[in-house]
């Protein structure tokens, strides 16, 4: 069955019957590096504040660039899929550094180290698996919900690409001999680019040089005590909500709304009176603001509302991947239809072939037996099992909210969260407790963690593709090598940046005379980072698990059972200073506490399943009153500033397209006609533009931010000082200003296209 057949009105920007240049040698390199590149940026961004955005769009940016430079210097000019090519095997480092960075710091709070071999394994085989169970799920999610999911990053990265298109690309989409189809290419290239520079320099002003707050927020005082409101006031963001449209934008708001203003003030209100504080916080509630409740209760009330709007939701969606499945496995029957094997694939049209269902089933089979046989994983059978089914879970629920909210906007750490509810309460049942357990829990929850977030990322570019008129199976071949190759260095790059800020501490400022019997050590290890240029030597490790004496934590122990040193980690480590006085910059890898705290208070005894089950109870509530509960579920989980941007892009949205509806008299159109009309307006356009430059320039800050540390403080500094925008008593106003300017912005354009329209009939 063809696209044609179930999207009869649907005709990609390259006809399934045209063939130019797509899977590339050069493409395939340019998009490999280019993710390995932002993988590396987005693992520092994540340990810094638990955070990325796509990488997808920068990534098409980036290459479209270089390409015409090579171009320039005497090179074959790059086809739209080629530059498809470049952009698939490009995004998936960012989604592999998130499910790193979100994931493997736990580690290091639960008293282990960070080993580089399963590191790497665990980044490798989460990547490969959360792409292998996206390809079957393909005609489902892409195709046949094509109207339902827009995929905000993965359209936008295709308007990007069609915006910049060759002219051999405009030969094969008909469009080069049509002059008005050429004008209208070169009026929308001009709209996403121009976008693009609108929200490149935007994010720079607002971030690199201090020009106003990134996020204004107002805290009502009594009797709405601990009640905020706030907003992050990116462009990114904006665009993301113009293009998911209001609906989905205000039931995630709404999710928000209810988390500050209701679920806070009203711990706030039933917990100031206490004394002592009410587990799992260990501070006061009277002591604490709304982003600290949140963050001790709320976040687990999402976890457990994301978790069960998840499984309803892929309760929803099983007839749908069910096809999707009997589709792909009637293809296992190669031992008797070998033969006619190639002639089917002859007869399936290129935009329609994907990588054979028994290749998919072999290497998910491989990937099984590997974790399962991983001395680094820690991992058994019944482990390897867990993997398995919550990877094909929570792959298709990733997909499903990617294609619903975005790749940025996407709680793959709730859905890591729910893994690890689940997992560990598994082993709770088995009797499988206490330390031995935590890195077998926590490889379930990493691999799962990455391969959703590889399939969110999978799922936008295989959008990308199925607009542009892409081969899917060789956008599979582009992003399973890409993974592969970040996985590799990601692994190195994450042990370095933990060396780099470890602080080896003097047993005396700890716990002088503290001893251990060195006999019962086995492990050697030497310092790390510049403080191995002081004592070179070789010392036996102690993992402390109590808090008798000293902190728990590594220890180094000297040949006389002497402890010498408290290793204080880079990542979520407290102490900032060295022996000879230098300042070191800690990561925090926030998402990563949680996860320690949720695998120790399962498997130790001490989760808050109270706070998960008010999650569940508020996901069947809302489910009951016949409203979507995933997406309000995200807006409970994330931070109420993360969704009120989304909300103001979508009610712009409404605006526009109730705008244009009327004027061009679309009464007569049904509902899914009138979003598809609004979906090709100018507003996407531009949207699209605002996202790519605001991510770019978020990535490029994020990498540049442990390079350029002097500068930024100093920048900060004098901002702070004397830039009112950024720090005063109207600074939250002030900065609501050049936000509300391209709120402006992006409502004139979305409105443009129906009035010029107007004047030409």
């Amino acid at each position: 069955m063809s696209q044609q057949t179930n999207l009869p009105n649907f005709k990609p920007y390259i006809p399934a019957t045209s063939v130019i240049p797509e899977f590339t040698l050069r493409a395939l390199i340019m998009g490999t590096v280019l993710g390995m590149i932002f993988g590396a940026s987005s693992l520092y961004l994540v340990l810094k504040v638990g955070l990325t955005v796509s990488a997808s769009i920068p990534v098409a940016v980036i290459a479209i660039t270089l390409f015409r430079m090579m171009h320039k210097l005497g090179a074959k000019d790059s086809t739209i899929l080629e530059n498809s090519i470049a952009q698939t095997a490009g995004s998936a480092g960012e989604s592999l550094a998130f499910g790193l960075g979100v994931t493997m710091p736990a580690i290091l709070i639960l008293g282990f180290d960070l080993e580089i071999y399963r590191v790497m394994l665990v980044a490798i085989l989460g990547g490969l698996l959360g792409i292998l169970l996206m390809i079957p799920m393909r005609r489902t999610m892409i195709v046949e919900k094509h109207h339902e999911l827009k995929y905000p990053e993965g359209t936008a990265c295709a308007e990007v690409l069609k915006a910049a298109a060759g002219d051999s690309s405009r030969d094969a989409a008909g469009e080069s001999s049509n002059p008005n189809a050429q004008a209208d290419a070169n009026r929308r290239a001009k709209i996403i680019f121009g976008g693009f520079f609108i929200g490149l320099i935007y994010k720079v002003g607002n971030i690199a040089l201090k020009g106003w707050k990134d996020t204004v927020e107002y805290v009502f005082p009594a009797p709405l005590k601990a009640g905020s409101v706030g907003t992050e006031i990116s462009p990114e963001l904006l665009g993301v909500g113009y293009i998911i449209g209001p609906k989905i934008a205000a039931i995630m708001a709404a999710g928000g709304v209810l988390s500050y203003m209701l679920l806070i003030p009203l711990i706030k209100f039933f917990g100031d009176g206490l004394l002592t504080p009410l587990a799992p916080a260990t501070k006061l509630i009277s002591e604490m603001n709304p982003h600290e409740i949140r963050g001790a209760y709320v976040l687990y009330i999402g976890a457990g509302a994301v978790a069960t709007g998840g499984l309803i939701s892929l309760a929803r969606a099983i007839p749908l991947i069910w096809r999707s499945l009997s589709s792909g496995l009637s293809d296992l029957s190669w031992f008797n239809r070998s033969q006619t094997t190639n002639t089917e694939q002859k007869t399936t049209p290129r935009t329609e072939q994907s990588i054979h269902m028994k290749w998919v089933v072999i290497g998910a089979l491989a990937i099984i037996a590997v974790i399962t046989v991983a001395t680094p994983l820690h991992m058994n059978v019944l482990g390897a099992l867990l993997i398995l089914v919550f990877g094909f879970l929570f792959a298709t629920v990733s997909s499903q909210l990617t294609g619903q909210i975005g790749q940025s906007s996407n709680p793959i750490s709730g859905m890591t969260v729910a893994t690890l509810l689940f997992t560990c309460l598994i082993f709770l049942l088995m009797g499988w407790i206490g330390g031995q357990y935590y890195v077998t829990a926590l490889s379930v929850g990493a691999i799962v963690c990455i391969a959703s977030s590889v399939a969110g990322c999978t799922s936008q570019d295989l959008k990308t593709g199925y607009l542009v008129g892409a081969t899917p199976k060789y956008q599979q071949y582009a992003i399973l090598i890409g993974a592969f190759c970040s996985a590799l260095i990601l692994g190195p790059i994450l042990l370095k940046l933990n060396d780099a800020s470890t602080v080896y501490v003097p047993i005396q400022q700890v716990a002088p005379g503290l001893t251990t019997d060195v006999s019962k050590l086995n492990e050697s290890a030497q310092l790390q980072g510049p403080q191995a240029e002081q004592d070179p030597e070789s010392y036996k490790v102690w993992h402390k698990t109590d808090n008798v004496q000293a902190p728990a934590g590594k220890y180094l122990v000297d040949a006389n059972g002497k402890v010498v040193y408290l290793v204080d980690p880079g990542i979520n480590g407290t102490h900032n200073t060295r022996p000879d006085g230098s300042e070191v910059k800690k990561y925090d890898a926030p998402k990563a506490v949680l996860i320690s705290y949720i695998i120790k208070g399962i498997l130790d005894g001490e989760l808050p399943w109270a706070l998960v089950l008010f999650g569940v109870i508020i996901a069947l509530t809302l489910e009951m009153s016949g409203i979507p509960s995933l997406a309000f579920a995200v807006g409970v989980y994330l931070p109420l500033a993360s969704s009120a941007p989304l909300f103001i892009g979508g009610m712009i949205r409404w605006l526009v397209d109730r705008r244009n509806n009327k004027l061009e008299k679309n009464q007569t159109l049904n509902e899914e006609e009138k979003q598809a009309a609004g979906d090709r307006s100018d507003g996407v356009l531009i949207s699209s533009g605002y996202i790519a430059g605001g991510a770019l320039a978020g990535i490029v800050i994020a990498f540049s931010a442990g390079i350029m540390t002097d500068f930024d403080k100093k920048i900060g500094d004098w901002a702070s000082s004397n830039n009112p925008f950024f720090n005063g008593p109207y600074a939250d106003a002030l900065s609501l200003i050049p936000f509300g300017l391209i709120a402006l912005v992006l409502y004139i354009v979305g409105r443009e296209k129906t009035e010029r329209s107007e004047q030409q009939s």
